[in-house]
């Protein structure tokens, strides 16, 4: 199986925005497949150009990603039954190519398993750029660029792949099934890290305040980004 890392920067969070920015870089390649700016379909709001620094004059010369040259063969590969696609928080990554008409087949995400190995909460928070230097990792790159993230990416995953064959007691391509089980499925959410109640467990919560949580389901029912993971958890504390 071939293993590549990718990261998109967008016109925002919402499962209507688009790709701006594509990085895709095979395992243990010196170089990338591909980095590259695109001309979304969409304006690119203030707000976005803020975090990622790319702005439309930027694209505005740029074809579209459905239009470049390499999309046939990025579509081939990120659909293809040999490769696993490897991102952080990547069913809002695979959402975004979904709307370019790109369905990967083999997703792993490094977000849902660092929660899932990190039982003793080593980590205060699971964000990419927070796990970049709580790992100590030696990288001279920005933040929200899409190449820089993917290198990050490529160190957090054999961080987690290595810790995963121990804590499962498997070879590496067990670990790698057992990986992308964990990004199908929903995961349960232990502390909020927001609001009020930040720091809290949902379980202190649920025992002092049933009626936030009943509130918050609502809220991430009505949303429009993939809040799979709040919606299991609360459900099972609301019901």
């Amino acid at each position: 199986m071939k293993i590549v890392f990718f990261d998109t920067e967008t016109t925002g969070n919402g499962t209507g925005d688009y790709l701006c920015q594509l990085a895709i870089k095979e395992r243990g390649a010196d170089e990338p497949i591909v980095n590259a700016l695109y001309k979304p379909p969409v304006p690119i709001p203030f707000e976005c150009s803020a975090i990622h620094h790319i702005s439309n004059p930027m694209v505005a010369n740029r074809p579209s990603f459905k239009d470049a040259a390499e999309y046939a063969e990025l579509k081939a590969l990120l659909e293809s039954d040999d490769t696993i696609c490897v991102a952080h928080n990547a069913p809002f990554d695979q959402q975004i190519l979904k709307n370019d008409d790109i369905t990967i087949k083999n997703l792993l995400c490094t977000f849902k398993v660092i929660r899932e190995l990190d039982n003793e909460g080593r980590f205060s928070m699971h964000k990419l750029q927070y796990l970049r230097y709580a790992l100590g990792m030696e990288l001279d790159v920005p933040a929200h660029e899409a190449m820089a993230d993917v290198l990050v990416l490529e160190q957090l995953f054999e961080y987690e792949l290595q810790e995963a064959m121990k804590a499962w007691n498997c070879d590496e391509a067990t670990a790698l099934q057992k990986m992308m089980a964990v990004t199908n499925e929903p995961l349960a959410i232990k502390t909020i890290n927001f609001g009020k109640y930040n720091g809290k467990t949902v379980a202190e919560v649920a025992s002092m305040d049933i009626g936030y949580l009943s509130w918050l389901l609502d809220q991430k029912r009505k949303s429009d980004k993939d809040e799979t993971d709040w919606i299991y958890t609360l459900e099972k504390y609301v019901k």
